[in-house]
């Protein structure tokens, strides 16, 4: 059950940053197409080793010297729709403008000032997921607002900047990324931390999204919009975690995030009170686990070494919690980690994990450990255990001090793990090999504001008879503009109208895949086809699920060839009669104790033989009218 806090008493502020994938045709900085392709398809690869440069100042990011503890190959695939300037091997081209008119576009429906010369910058990335080192951005507008129920929040920045490559996975010291995506236009939004309550951030995330779809210029689906929450309380400190991708846990987020801080000066206040300390002696234990029967540590001895630092009086807060399911020793693993352990041991913990009672023992007594006291330790290659350690001394003194300013990664279940330190003013610097824009006042008038959802959405109900419920359901979906195309063909269709449209796309689909079905092989085609055969009384309404759970699974079919094979075609209305007509008169007696009521009984007869073949609207018409000619003889 989710803790209930007075985040105002706490000092609550929190901001969002939003980054959003634009759907223009090329991509920002080349000419290349902005198209997700599956691995299987690259038709080469190759690797980088990178390292953090010094600012012009001569300074270097902390977060990106952290970012290189650990000597990572970075293994890129390319394809037929990548290019040189991709692979970092040719200088960047002029800026896209078709991504920044959509960009500006945005910048109005946020009620922003855009600059008057649009200057890139270089932000040193070491993680990989660009080529380069370093990612392109832009700053583009600031002073905005949005309007919210719970008062003004203020848009302070705009960016406009390419996206990174996606990481497919991490195997050793090697991480493999695809370069399809690095390069596709993307708008970072920031807010102010104008944000007061988790329910506000979901808002106000939500409300964002909203204008950004109602361009109809940004892409859709998983992974296409990331939202970052910056969040800290009085007492904490500000904390960005980073990933968020599904709206409905940005509430989640900032409530486990408070909850974390909250716990975190709690164990700062109590540890002090203890009097406690962090020794900075790391100890050599390795032979205590010579005969250890830890699988962990057998197989980390044969390379390597075991490590351990004494924290006096931590003894019982190494293990607390500070997020459901995780601890403050999690804290000490997640920063042990950026040495490239797999984690840590402590004695809050042990004996466990095949560590006996002895072995615990003797390591209290190597390191001089008192009652009331915590030990922690690692076991990895010797190089990796020292810095790993170090980096637990480190958050361990933190833990005695305040909390730590860090970004953070957000997990499935809303909790999140620490990343790198926040960056600084240290990595930008300028980038010279693209020319500035000028945005003239002229230009940012001349743009358009599109219409927004909430107003698509009623327009919906009055122009198309929608109910709010299914124009709202068609108006947030990613098949909007499958819908309007179509809607406007079969305007004055009897046998197509705009709710059978709807349920189809949004209702019968999602049912299909919740069933299992490839549903993804459908494209737009297969429904076009589709809504033309139901148009033109070929096949009933009730045959669509039928039609399209054939088409998912062998998509090179027209809808027409799913629809022969599938026998829902040839019944004419002669055959229908005909069927109808027996079956009244083979249930004579029963239809004249009934009457009318009757109709209701017999059609599931009728609709055993002909579902999905014919409009049940049809079917019951005839039956009605069969039951009237029999009664009236």
């Amino acid at each position: 059950m989710r803790k209930k806090f007075d985040y105002n008493e706490l000092g609550l502020k929190c901001g969002l940053e939003i980054h959003q994938q634009l759907d223009s045709k090329e991509k920002l900085f080349c000419r290349c197409p902005t198209k997700i392709r599956n691995t299987e398809e690259s038709n080469f690869e190759f690797f980088r080793y990178l390292r953090p440069t010094a600012s012009e100042m001569g300074e270097t990011d902390q977060a990106a010297l952290e970012q290189t503890k650990v000597k990572r190959r970075y293994i890129y695939k390319a394809y037929d729709t990548t290019c040189l300037v991709e692979y970092d091997e040719e200088p960047p081209r002029e800026l896209n403008s078709e991504a920044i008119g959509i960009a500006l576009t945005i910048t109005k429906l946020l009620n922003m000032q855009p600059v008057d010369q649009l200057h890139v910058m270089r932000k040193i990335v070491v993680d990989g997921s660009n080529t380069s080192g370093f990612q392109r951005t832009a700053f583009l507008a600031k002073d905005g607002h949005l309007d919210t129920s719970e008062g003004r929040v203020g848009v302070d920045v705009l960016c406009l900047e390419e996206e990174a490559a996606q990481k497919i996975e991490e195997v050793g010291d090697s991480i493999l990324y695809s370069l399809d995506r690095l390069g596709i236009p993307l708008v970072e939004i920031g807010t102010a931390p104008d944000i007061v309550s988790p329910t506000h951030a979901k808002e106000t995330a939500q409300q964002i999204g909203m204008l950004l779809r109602s361009t109809g210029k940004v892409k859709r689906g998983l992974g296409t919009i990331r939202q970052d929450v910056n969040i800290s309380i009085a007492k904490g400190a500000r904390v960005e975690i980073k990933g968020v991708q599904a709206l409905d846990l940005i509430d989640t987020i900032v409530d486990n995030e408070v909850e974390r801080q909250v716990n975190l000066v709690y164990i700062k206040e109590e540890l002090l009170k203890r009097g406690a300390s962090v020794s900075e002696e790391i100890f050599d234990v390795t032979d205590i686990f010579a005969d250890t029967r830890s699988m962990v540590i057998k197989k980390a001895l044969k390379k390597g070494k075991v490590f351990a630092v004494l924290l006096p009086k931590f003894a019982g807060f190494v293990g607390r919690e500070v997020q459901s399911g995780r601890r403050l020793g999690t804290e000490f693993s997640d920063r042990a980690k950026s040495s490239g352990v797999g984690g840590i041991f402590h004695t809050d913990e042990l004996p466990n994990y095949g560590i006996t009672d002895q072995e615990v023992e003797e390591l209290r007594r190597v390191v001089g450990a008192q009652e009331g006291d915590a030990v922690v330790m690692v076991a990895d290659k010797e190089k990796r255990a020292h810095g790993a350690m170090e980096a637990v001394i480190t958050r361990a003194k933190e833990a005695l001090e305040y909390v730590p300013e860090e970004t953070r990664r957000a997990l499935p279940d809303g909790n999140s793990a620490y990343m790198r330190p926040l960056p600084g003013a240290a990595r930008m610097y300028p980038e010279t090999d693209v020319p500035q824009v000028t945005i003239s006042r002229e230009y940012f008038a001349s743009i358009g504001v599109p219409e927004l959802l909430t107003e698509r959405v009623k327009r919906f109900e009055e122009d198309f008879g929608l109910n709010k419920e299914l124009a709202g359901k068609i108006v947030y979906s990613k098949d909007l503009p499958l819908f309007e195309e179509q809607v406007q063909r079969f305007r004055d269709n009897p046998n197509v109208n705009a709710t059978l449209l709807v349920r189809t796309l949004t209702g019968t689909v999602p049912e299909l895949k919740r069933d299992g079905v490839e549903v993804d092989n459908l494209k737009d085609e297969h429904f076009i086809q589709l809504f033309d055969i139901l148009a033109g009384g070929e096949v009933a309404k009730e045959g669509i699920e039928k039609i399209l759970r054939a088409l998912a699974k062998e998509p090179y079919l027209s809808a027409k060839e799913a629809v022969a094979n599938l026998g829902l075609k040839g019944i004419d209305t002669a055959d229908i009669e005909k069927f109808i007509e027996s079956v009244v008169a083979s249930r004579q007696d029963f239809v004249r104790e009934k009457g009318m009521s009757a109709v209701g009984p017999l059609m599931g007869v009728i609709m055993a033989e002909f579902r999905g073949k014919v409009d049940g609207k049809l079917l019951s018409e005839t039956l009605k009218q069969k039951i009237d000619e029999f009664l009236a003889n």
